[in-house]
């Protein structure tokens, strides 16, 4: 028996919802998480017609990357599409998730999802996010240095890019005065003590300081443990907007743009004169991007492959690199995919469906 929760769970795992901006609305839309799975239903968007393919397939779940409620719903009476969504998905008990921004800002995410596609390799963030960062230092005795430690790595600290573990510690000396109504580990009430102390810094998400503190607070052996905590200003350099990477092999710009449409299974896209370079370096972002172009020219792409690009801001490429628009939901179409085969490997006790219906409300005349 798996509960909704358990799959949000894991859902968060990989994108966190504190990554989300702050116009987002990704999360547990409608529905309880104490609601017993049946199936999960993977789209790109939530619509009526989503919601009958879940019903018809025995999903109860709707897991999808855009958000069908951005703005507050004051009634819920039918008069558009998304309020006949919500209402139709409530009245079929069919809970609906989705994982939007947070999960275009982390690695494994829709935009490595691109870069898998397209083959590059050497991936890493585009323009990566500051304050999501803290730093946490705290005191403790020598001998119980290591299984402190130990237990704020499980808890998710001491982590920067591939390494895992990190951590500065200095020795020194500490001293305190147990009070009358204290319960010294070390030492006596009334005494002066001096411990040999560890001082110990490790860095972690923002976003994991309650758990890290709690398993700080549970393995130190002291009644009152010596800590601070400061939000630190550095690049995070495993979370933020688009990705850049390199082909294993430089192409031509003709060659790039079949391998683009191949890949993507784009129709037809948009794109600004080539610049006259072979392609090597790929700069992506799924959906909307064009405010990420200064990124990938810094970065020194040769290519920016996004959507939602307006006429004026082809300008922009100024012959110094080829903007590519392949469309908003060409872009992010196997998000889906992706999330799929995230949970395949954790749950197998009910159906992982991946929808079979186009919610692409774009149409190409040719």
């Amino acid at each position: 028996m798996t509960f909704i929760k358990e799959i949000l769970t894991e859902l968060e795992k990989l994108a966190p919802l504190p990554y989300q901006e702050d116009y987002d609305n990704a999360g547990l839309l409608a529905g309880s998480p104490d609601t017993e799975v049946t199936g999960i239903l993977f789209t790109l968007d939530i619509t009526e017609e989503i919601v009958s393919e879940a019903i018809s397939r025995q999903c109860n779940l709707i897991v999808a990357h855009h958000p069908i409620i951005f703005k507050g719903l004051k009634k819920l009476n039918g008069k558009n599409y998304v309020e006949r969504t919500l209402i139709k998905a409530i009245k079929n008990d069919i809970a609906l998730y989705a994982t939007h921004t947070n999960l275009d800002h982390v690695k494994g995410g829709v935009n490595w999802q691109i870069a898998q596609r397209l083959g590059l390799q050497n991936v890493k963030v585009l323009a990566p996010k500051k304050q999501t960062l803290t730093k946490l230092a705290f005191f403790c005795p020598v001998e119980h240095t290591q299984k402190v430690m130990t237990a704020l790595f499980e808890a998710g600290a001491g982590e920067i890019g591939d390494y895992r573990n990190c951590s500065f510690r200095s020795e020194g000396f500490g001293t305190f005065l147990p009070g009358e109504n204290a319960h010294p580990v070390i030492g006596e009430r009334g005494e002066l003590e001096t411990v040999k102390e560890h001082r110990v810094e490790v860095m972690l998400p923002s976003h994991l300081q309650g758990r890290v503190l709690n398993a700080l607070r549970l393995a130190h052996p002291y009644e009152e443990v010596a800590y601070y905590m400061s939000a630190l200003e550095n690049e995070n350099q495993e979370v933020g907007a688009g990705a850049i990477g390199e082909l294993p092999t430089p192409m031509e710009a003709k060659d790039f743009l079949t391998h683009l449409k191949h890949n993507m299974e784009a129709s037809v896209f948009k794109y600004t004169e080539p610049t006259g370079r072979m392609i090597s370096r790929v700069a992506v972002c799924g959906g909307a991007g064009s405010f990420l172009l200064r990124d990938a020219l810094s970065a020194g792409a040769d290519v920016f492959m996004t959507a939602d690009y307006k006429y004026h801001e082809f300008f922009d490429a100024e012959g110094r690199i080829m903007i590519c628009d392949i469309g908003h939901y060409e872009s992010e179409v196997f998000t889906k995919n992706l999330l799929h085969d995230y949970l395949s490997g954790k749950f197998s006790n009910f159906a992982l469906c991946l929808s079979e219906i186009s919610t692409n409300p774009v149409r190409y005349f040719s």
